[in-house]
């Protein structure tokens, strides 16, 4: 079974089409049972996600329970709405200033109040050459505080995310399974979800699933276009 987060980020604007988008979502899982669907909406429509039958994200959250600390979420408010998996280390979220040490912090908190971390780690254009390295610290810095077989990963090269390029399906299936094998080889973790993220759309889906180490993907963009994501929908069943 392949899993499928439709990240909305900032969208949409109105609850009227939070409303259209849901209902949709809704239709659409139920023609399919080899997908797990999960539905990370800006905050406050994530009730309203909920109350569609859908399985949901919050999209980030605050390492602390409560106390002052304007403008945030935390993830046992996440925990009292029924949210069930919370992203974190977003690239979108990194270019705001968010560090590994944040990150992990964040992730540990989401661990202890029983929800699922969806984990994002990857590399910049300027940080290619060294890739592995950036993603063994994303990684060493969260699972050094809180391993757990729990957290989802999402390989997301920074400089795919909204810009239509995405990285070579092969190079994505090397990146992955050497994400796996420095998990398990340095925490003793084994079977852990990875997904890929990037400029993920209904022509490029199927040859991203075709690759073996590919667990899913973290969608973006195309999960506002309604074509676009049924199709990729319907492919990812299929696998």
């Amino acid at each position: 079974m392949k899993t499928i987060i439709a990240n909305l980020k900032m969208n949409p604007t109105s609850e009227k089409e939070a409303d259209e988008i849901f209902n949709f979502y809704q239709e659409e899982i139920q023609k399919f049972n080899r997908v797990n669907l999960i539905v990370a909406p800006p905050y406050i429509y994530l009730k309203l996600a909920k109350e569609k039958g859908l399985e949901v994200a919050a999209q980030n959250c605050f390492y602390e329970k409560s106390g002052a600390y304007t403008g945030e979420i935390s993830s046992l408010m996440l925990k009292d709405l029924g949210v069930g998996y919370v992203i974190l280390g977003h690239s979108e979220r990194r270019s705001l200033g968010e560090n590994n040490e944040l990150i992990a912090k964040k992730t540990k908190a989401v661990l202890e109040n029983k929800l699922m971390p969806i984990l994002c780690v990857g590399e910049t254009k300027e940080e290619l050459k060294i890739r592995e390295n950036i993603i063994k610290e994303q990684l060493k810095s969260v699972f050094s505080l809180a391993a757990s077989d729990r957290i989802i990963i999402a390989y997301e090269p920074r400089w795919a995310i909204g810009t239509g390029e995405f990285c070579n399906p092969q190079t994505a299936s090397e990146i992955h399974q050497f994400i796996k094998d420095f998990i398990k080889d340095e925490f003793g973790i084994n079977n852990i979800l990875v997904l890929y993220g990037g400029s993920v759309d209904g022509q490029n889906i199927e040859i991203f699933l075709n690759q073996s180490n590919i667990d899913g993907a973290l969608v973006g963009g195309a999960s506002l276009n309604k074509e676009e994501f049924a199709k990729i929908l319907e492919i990812a069943n299929s696998k």
